[in-house]
């Protein structure tokens, strides 16, 4: 009796997991729907003069709405974006390779762009490739619009 109640308290949990991840993967899905998506790393910037450490990365996926980036996290079930930032409020200060323990928090070929957003200094780590299409999109902004690209 005692060996059935736990096979099936097993069984539980692990369903419990396979719908969690299944549900994750949906929500992953649903995001992506729309297109314009890219895999990217968030952190609000360590003060200027600290050596870059790997703590404070949350990995996320973006998605071009108009005239913002929504940024939603990966491990969330939550189907609004954490962060919105609009193309006006934008100003990117900077880009730099993943150093010392960022390389282990980090894709293997990400680059790290340092912006600032309605005066919150935030690090934004995505490929090579997403970098482009993200600075493309910045500097597509209508005209007569401010926008701040190193």
């Amino acid at each position: 009796m005692d060996v059935i109640l736990s096979v099936e308290a097993i069984g539980a949990v692990v369903g419990a997991v396979l719908l969690a991840l299944f549900v994750l993967g949906l929500r992953r899905r649903l995001i992506q729907r729309a297109g314009g998506t890219f895999d990217c790393s968030l952190r609000v910037a360590p003060p200027e003069d600290t050596e870059p450490t790997g703590k404070g990365w949350v990995y996320g996926v973006a998605r071009y709405n108009g005239d913002r980036v929504e940024w939603f996290r990966v491990f969330s079930y939550a189907f609004r974006p954490r962060r919105v930032l609009e193309r006006p409020s934008i100003e990117v200060e900077g880009r730099r390779e993943p150093r010392g323990t960022e390389e282990l928090a980090l894709l293997s070929d990400a680059v790290v762009l340092t912006c600032e957003h309605r005066g919150m200094r935030l690090e934004l780590a995505m490929s090579d490739d997403a970098l482009t299409g993200f600075l493309a999109w910045l500097e597509a902004a209508p005209p007569g619009q401010r926008v701040n690209v190193a």
